[in-house]
């Protein structure tokens, strides 16, 4: 598998995760202005055949459906990444059903940094500085914070497992991609691994709850949510990976629940505890601290 040359700019892979994170961050928002008819199983599975069609379209324009740009990546390795998005979608969703969205936010992105750093340094021998788990921990903490400033809910053991695995599904899809950017652009690694996402979570949607009505307003937030969110959202990740380390990058995707949390309180006009504003205090300060240990290991 033939490697591409790419120099390293973490500031700019930093910059590119962030991005992401902001979009990723809109969401729930979008969701909720649609009016909820459409269920969570559906709209997760809808959301990845928008993105799905959203990197056909890209890939044709760039060229990145010619031969050439896909002879560096491994089926095993695409049709794996697929599969943990696929099922970090299907257990995420599953899993706030049981534990509700504060709660099931909260360990899905709060464990997925966890897994990243653990697998980083289990199957690349890169482990974390210290510096890097302290902000990662800070920036955690910050997130529980933000996730149950609005309220406590009851907590599922099997919706605590499920979000769990959406947050492992979620890192090992992290180290994949970072393994793919170094072989084949990332139009072409976003669209295998979308793809097979969709292809896998829509039968398992219909499966569980049959098929879905879809109204206009569902069919318009889908859409943004498939192609602007995931679409360029992923784009922007895969882009990153180039220039961070995969840990780096998960963390770094904290950001997401502190836009999804302003937005929710200047739009949705949902109401904001003192407790939600100290976490807000907190992932900022962690993630920070993570993007000076970054860039700082980056020089030396």
């Amino acid at each position: 598998m033939p490697a591409m040359q790419v120099t390293v700019r973490p500031l700019l892979g930093v910059v590119c995760v962030v991005a992401a994170a902001m979009l990723w961050g809109t969401t729930g928002t979008s969701q909720a202005l649609a009016g909820g008819a459409l269920s969570p199983i559906w709209f997760g599975a809808l959301r990845l055949l928008f993105a799905a069609v959203f990197f056909v379209v890209f890939a044709a324009v760039t060229g990145a459906l010619d031969r050439s740009a896909w002879q560096g990546l491994t089926p095993q390795t695409a049709i794996g990444a697929g599969l943990c998005m696929a099922a970090y979608n299907l257990t995420f969703f599953a899993g706030v059903n049981f534990t509700g969205v504060g709660v099931g936010t909260a360990i899905a992105l709060g464990s997925g940094p966890i897994w990243a750093g653990l697998l980083q340094a289990i199957f690349q021998r890169q482990a974390p500085t210290t510096a890097w788990w302290v902000g990662t921990a800070v920036a955690i903490v910050g997130g529980v914070l933000l996730s149950l400033g609005g309220g406590s809910a009851a907590v599922s053991p099997l919706g605590v497992l499920l979000c769990l695995g959406s947050g492992l599904s979620y890192a090992i899809y992290t180290l994949l991609n970072k393994r793919m950017v170094g072989h084949a652009p990332a139009a072409s690694i976003t669209l295998a691994a979308f793809g097979v996402a969709a292809l896998v979570a829509l039968p398992a949607a219909a499966l569980q709850t049959g098929w879905p009505s879809l109204h206009a307003r569902d069919l318009i937030a889908v859409a943004y949510t498939g192609m602007v969110t995931a679409g360029a959202g992923y784009l922007l990740f895969s882009f990153a990976l180039h220039h961070l380390r995969p840990a780096t990058a998960v963390t770094l995707a904290l950001t997401e629940p502190v836009v999804a949390f302003m937005l929710a309180v200047l739009i949705l006009e949902e109401p904001a505890s003192h407790t939600a504003f100290s976490g807000l205090a907190l992932v900022l300060a962690g993630v920070l601290a993570v993007i000076r240990t970054e860039l700082s290991n980056q020089r030396s």
